[in-house]
């Protein structure tokens, strides 16, 4: 009787692991992205010269990796791997956040805040368009020098 349960047991759990990765593979946002400036809006500006980023599923939650190249050339890169939750995950490789959150609105939208210490320094929308092929990103909070900001950064899968 106990094998009988703790069959189900494993059962239940293999099937719950397969259906998160199903779920998360199923996931249109995964991929590599790369920043269109022509269809891009930053204010105050400047806009960055690239910025390339991939998703990933991991264990259950999304891997983010990515480059950047400022309007001066400086290159910047963070990485962070974080769930649909709400909660907080660190952020490796950025001196400007330590921490970032995720919440999953529907298939199309999610919401992420980027923060240094507990203080959401900026925060996001993402949406991606039906056809899973463009995603908007629509980014306010402060910039690095201290400046509100209102991007809109489009990004073209690749």
């Amino acid at each position: 009787m106990k094998k009988g349960k703790a069959f189900l047991s494993i059962l239940a759990t293999l099937l719950w692991l397969g259906l998160s990765s199903t779920l998360l593979a199923a996931d249109a946002s995964l991929g590599t992205w790369k920043l269109n400036l022509a269809k891009s809006k930053y204010s105050p500006g400047p806009a960055p010269k690239s910025a390339t980023f991939t998703l990933e599923a991991a264990e259950g939650a999304v891997k983010r990796t990515g480059e950047s190249v400022d309007a001066e050339g400086k290159k910047t890169s963070y990485s962070w791997t974080a769930k649909y939750d709400g909660k907080d995950y660190p952020v490796t490789g950025s001196e400007r956040y330590d921490a970032v959150s995720l919440k999953r609105i529907d298939d199309q939208t999610s919401e992420i805040a980027l923060k240094k210490s507990g203080k959401v320094l900026t925060s996001g929308k993402r949406t991606l368009s039906k056809d899973g092929k463009v995603m908007t990103l629509t980014i306010t909070g402060t910039n690095a020098k201290g400046e509100k900001m209102n991007n809109v950064a489009v990004y073209d899968k690749q």
